[in-house]
């Protein structure tokens, strides 16, 4: 997909969020996304980066602003020739239904003739390194492939941004790292624009070209980061200088954003 000269990917003008009860979930925010961007949202829980990228999907209104895709509204994205993809915290799929039919669920309830969906399913599931598992069922995967097959299933309607809320938050380190790794690459490889949500402050170094640190009582963005190391990011880089450079700087924004929502308390 061509950029759009001079267009954000996300524009945010004054969003804000305060439920009926008169919680205030996230104070009035002005953003730009630009595409191909990976944006991640750090902060601690309550702090509003679910209910940002909910309003973002369209699965939450706002209480005041505008949130645009392409300079559209976001129920008028397939205007713009763009697509989203969402992956939850949980997994989420069918226990009942095969890894492959899964993958398919979008393309199904989207009418998508058969043949074609079978295709894209195959083309998802190779991208995740899932494709021998096609036939399986949920519950003979791991925790860090049932995430997978989430993901293939965001992937397979072929989009551009992708919402992803702290999608490896409950995996051991291990698979976690495997995971920042495959999607990093799968990023830069479709050109993707990224919105993730993490509370790991590791994660937010390795994976991000820029990061949003917030704060809670009420959602707030106190700081920001640009994360310019080169790419890819492996092993390596993780037990660099300039990684434990990088973390303490975003831990240390972390914990004065934690001091002002003590002064909320």
């Amino acid at each position: 997909m061509e950029a759009q000269a001079g267009l954000p990917a996300v524009e945010l003008q004054a969003v804000a969020k305060t439920y009926p009860n008169g919680t205030q979930a996230l104070l009035p925010l002005d953003l730009a996304v630009r595409e191909g961007e990976f944006l991640t949202l750090l902060g601690p829980s309550g702090c509003g980066k679910s209910t940002l990228l909910r309003m973002l999907a369209g699965l939450l209104a706002p209480s005041a602003g505008r949130v645009r895709l392409w300079g559209r509204p976001v129920d008028e994205l397939q205007a713009t020739g763009h697509r989203l993809g969402f992956v939850f915290q949980d997994a989420t799929l069918m226990p009942w239904a095969s890894v492959a039919a899964n993958v398919r669920l979008p393309l199904d309830l989207a009418g998508v003739p058969r043949a074609e969906a079978d295709a894209r399913v195959q083309a998802a599931l190779q991208q995740v390194r899932l494709e021998r598992f096609a036939a399986q069922r949920p519950r003979e995967l791991s925790g860090g492939m049932r995430m997978r097959v989430s993901i293939a299933r965001s992937l397979v309607t072929e989009p551009t941004l992708l919402l992803m809320d702290e999608p490896f938050g409950a995996l051991d380190e291990i698979t976690r790292q495997r995971l920042d790794a495959e999607l990093s690459a799968l990023w830069r490889a479709r050109g993707l624009t990224v919105v993730f949500v993490t509370h790991s402050i590791a994660e937010a170094v390795v994976l991000s070209t820029r990061v949003l640190v917030m704060a809670s009582r009420p959602g707030r963005v106190v700081e920001q980061r640009d994360i310019t190391e080169p790419w890819p990011r492996g092993p390596d880089f993780r037990v660099s200088t300039r990684f434990a450079e990088q973390a303490r700087d975003l831990q240390d924004a972390l914990l004065r954003a934690s001091a002002g929502d003590e002064a909320w308390a």
